[in-house]
């Protein structure tokens, strides 16, 4: 059995059900992501921003962007039959990160999105997965009007290891933030085979 298949002939089991997160910069489109792909009407905990906030809250380049995420984003979608993503996007700004800890408990994996314009906007999330030795892969959001860059390119200005996965894809499509989430997953699971290989040997 892989995942909570059932093998031919016997009854269904319970679906897997995994915890990935969603995480990055402020405004690279963590919500638009889960919102993308879910299944269910997704849970957001979005708040005006206001002038009070505008001291520690760094627009620039997402100008016209005028709600935060304050405690989390919630989704879910049916990968297979046997198989269900659980979808925690968390806050993208420095003042929220206390709330990464909770969210990450129990967590399979990650996806750190990227947009090329503010790409040192994702290296607080980089680290984090990276201390804590949670699976990740960047996603590089495609943004309309923003510079095309070799994967190559963007992955030697992140300072990525070699083993981290790094997509382009469209944080609006619904097909595209699929194939990062199935990505994810695989990279996670193998992640967790080498490390099993590991500790045989």
């Amino acid at each position: 059995m892989i995942f909570g298949r059932s093998e031919r002939g016997k009854p269904p089991v319970e679906p897997v059900t995994l915890k990935i997160l969603v995480a990055g910069g402020f405004g690279v489109g963590k919500t638009t992501l889960v919102g993308a792909v879910s299944e269910i009407r997704p849970l957001r905990t979005e708040e005006l921003l206001t002038e009070a906030g505008r001291p520690v809250d760094d627009t620039s380049g997402v100008e016209a962007k005028n709600t935060t995420t304050v405690a989390m984003d919630f989704g879910r979608i049916t990968l297979r039959e046997d198989l269900v993503l659980y979808l925690f996007g968390t806050p993208g700004q420095e003042r929220f990160w206390f709330m990464w800890d909770e969210l990450s408990e129990g967590a399979l994996g990650a996806v750190v999105l990227a947009d090329t314009r503010r790409l040192e906007d994702c290296f607080a999330a980089i680290d984090y997965f990276e201390r804590r030795a949670i699976p990740f892969l960047v996603g590089v959001n495609c943004f309309d009007g923003a510079a095309r860059y070799p994967a190559d390119d963007v992955r030697r200005a992140l300072d990525l290891d070699g083993h981290v996965p790094l997509l382009m894809c469209d944080a609006r499509d619904r097909e595209s933030v699929k194939e990062v989430l199935v990505g994810v997953v695989q990279h996670a699971v193998a992640q967790a085979a080498q490390r099993r290989q590991a500790v045989g040997t």
